[in-house]
């Protein structure tokens, strides 16, 4: 389509100096113009259709453990701005995790497995549903929002916490498990991983986890316009892309101190927190997310498909 085209010779070189910025001299993203031409931009036509300009368009994106959910609705940011000239907003539910030491007094009062930063439960839900509130208010005052440093695993000082100075248009909310729904009480019987087997015998992180994704969070992801999801081929294919994005969080902060990078090893244990609900979306998120995008083994978008009119 001419508008399609149109819109890549606007946006080509903001996105593609993006996307060089996220490069490292091992690893070069591939493909570059055809994701963008084939699927973010007619992606971007279809949610710029949908925004009222009274309230924000709150943009759900969903994937696992290095997907590229960062890259891909930071493009979708960028696109939105340039050529629709809307005002964009882009945040990741990983922003608002606790902090590490409210993990370290949840750990001690309910189960040590979640000091370890990721599940339902370890984000601040009341800060995120406040953050909804405010955003979507007719009275709508700057917001300062909190912004995590995964290398430190803890906030970062509020100096450095993101500043919303105006009402967006469209607000981007991403993270692994936007969306995710709970399971029965039933499937929660069976250990799937070495780690649940030995740390949760008693099933009592996995059952507050759940109870987690039943209540606050099945509340929150209600206010999602639509969800986005990217696909992964398999829980494998995805813990070697999140070996990948330690190895590149590693390279951009070498230079600093205190950090808590991640060795393959902890990684791997890392993902096993992940994989129950992980693979649960692997299930049955394709059922109501608005729009997957599969992605093949070679970290790339194969296919998109629209499912909500």
């Amino acid at each position: 389509m001419q508008q399609f085209r149109s819109c890549f010779a606007k946006v080509k070189k903001d996105c593609l100096k993006f996307i060089k910025s996220q490069e490292t001299k091992a690893d070069k993203f591939k493909n570059k113009d055809r994701m963008i031409k084939s699927f973010l931009i007619p992606l971007c036509f279809w949610i710029n259709k949908r925004i009222d300009k009274k309230r924000p368009y709150f943009v759900g994106l969903a994937g696992g453990q290095g997907t590229g959910k960062t890259t891909i609705s930071s493009l979708i940011r960028i696109i939105l701005i340039k050529y629709f000239k809307l005002n964009v907003f882009r945040i990741s539910i990983d922003d608002f995790y606790k902090t590490r030491k409210e993990r370290i007094r949840l750990s001690k009062r309910v189960h040590p497995m979640l000091l370890t930063r990721g599940v339902p439960g370890t984000h601040d839900i009341n800060m995120i549903l406040s953050f909804f509130k405010k955003v979507k208010s007719k009275k709508f005052k700057r917001l300062k929002l909190p912004n995590f440093d995964k290398a430190t695993d803890d906030r970062f000082d509020k100096k450095k916490w993101y500043s919303l100075k105006n009402k967006p248009d469209v607000i981007i909310f991403e993270g692994w498990c936007v969306g995710a729904k709970s399971e029965n009480n039933i499937d929660l019987k069976k250990s799937i991983n070495s780690m649940e087997k030995t740390m949760d015998q008693k099933k009592i992180w996995r059952r507050y986890v759940n109870n987690q994704l039943k209540s606050k969070y099945k509340n929150l992801y209600k206010q999602l316009n639509c969800l986005i999801f990217l696909k992964a081929k398999n829980f494998s294919l995805l813990q070697k892309w999140r070996l990948k994005q330690e190895r590149k969080l590693s390279v951009k902060s070498k230079i600093r101190s205190n950090l808590k990078i991640m060795s393959s090893k902890d990684v791997l244990n890392f993902m096993q927190t992940y994989q129950r609900i992980t693979q649960n979306m692997f299930r049955y998120t394709p059922k109501y997310a608005s729009i997957i995008f599969n992605l093949n083994s070679n970290h790339q978008i194969k296919s998109a498909v629209y499912k909500k009119k």
